[in-house]
């Protein structure tokens, strides 16, 4: 297939919106959503804590923080996966990346971690299983699966929520045209990592997450997305972009044209601090 897409030592095509996020600090921030947790039977009087967890968690981060929130040995609640029965999809094949819907989960001294996944696949389910999610996905000639993998991805690179159906639009537009993603979320997710530098020899990497190299979308999700990352991938912003690189906070921009997004890159370089990574 002809790939109208300029050479991958050029320059990197996208750049992660999470640029934003980290610069203010806001990766912190988790959905308010109360979710109800039914306890074991123990000590009611006992006072209850909670447990957020932030859009664009990984797995891996969920499970490292509901062992430190129940004070277990770490990798229990991993361990714990084949004991708790999630209702996931099947295209998940047992794989709860993207289903560990982020929210404020309610604690008590009973709580176990099959309990606390059950109540986060439980709550994605609700969220992602109805009809305007539904509808919005076929529209997209995609199922929820697919859309919740978009959404993944949009939770990873969008800077604001403004951005997100911009971003929406890019994988759209791409997939589209039979260009390869190139998204740096999906190489962080592939390496294990959360970092704002990729290399050359990053993009060369044998993964299914590799979307340098492989076509269409990374086989999972990549993180667990919120509903606004959700909206947005199942309405997509109306637009021909192809490209997006955040040149500064508060400043991502979209463009359909090669020439322009190098110059905007050549901008976001000009704003780093020395030594600091550059795109390219």
């Amino acid at each position: 297939m002809h790939m109208n897409t300029p050479s991958r030592r050029t320059i990197r095509l996208t750049r992660r919106g999470r640029l934003v996020l980290i610069a203010t600090g806001a990766v912190v921030a988790g959905t308010a959503v109360a979710v109800p947790l039914l306890s074991a039977g123990g000590d009611e009087a006992t006072k209850p804590t909670s447990l957020v967890i932030p859009e664009g968690w990984r797995t891996g981060q969920v499970y490292a923080a509901v062992d430190k929130a129940l004070e277990l040995p770490a990798g229990t609640t991993r361990k714990s996966l084949t004991k708790a029965r999630l209702k996931l999809p099947s295209d998940a094949d047992g794989n709860p990346e993207g289903y560990l819907f982020p929210a404020t989960y309610p604690l008590t001294d009973s709580t176990t971690p099959q309990q606390l996944l059950s109540a986060m696949v439980d709550t994605a389910n609700k969220k992602f299983n109805g009809a305007p999610v539904a509808a919005g996905a076929q529209r997209n000639a995609m199922n929820v699966y697919q859309a919740v993998t978009i959404a993944s991805i949009v939770q990873a690179e969008a800077a604001t929520k403004a951005d997100m159906g911009k971003v929406a639009r890019v994988v759209f537009n791409r997939l589209e045209r039979g260009m390869p993603l190139q998204m740096d979320s999906t190489l962080n997710y592939a390496l294990n990592r959360s970092t704002l530098r990729t290399t050359e020899s990053d993009t060369r990497i044998e993964s299914p997450y590799n979307s340098y190299q492989r076509m269409g979308l990374p086989p999972t999700p990549i993180d667990n997305p919120g509903e606004d990352a959700m909206r947005a991938a199942i309405n997509p912003t109306p637009g021909d972009w192809l490209y997006f690189v955040t040149v500064k906070p508060g400043d991502t921009r979209f463009t359909s044209d090669y020439a322009e997004h190098r110059r905007n890159v050549a901008e976001f370089n000009r704003n780093q601090p020395s030594g600091s990574p550059t795109a390219g």
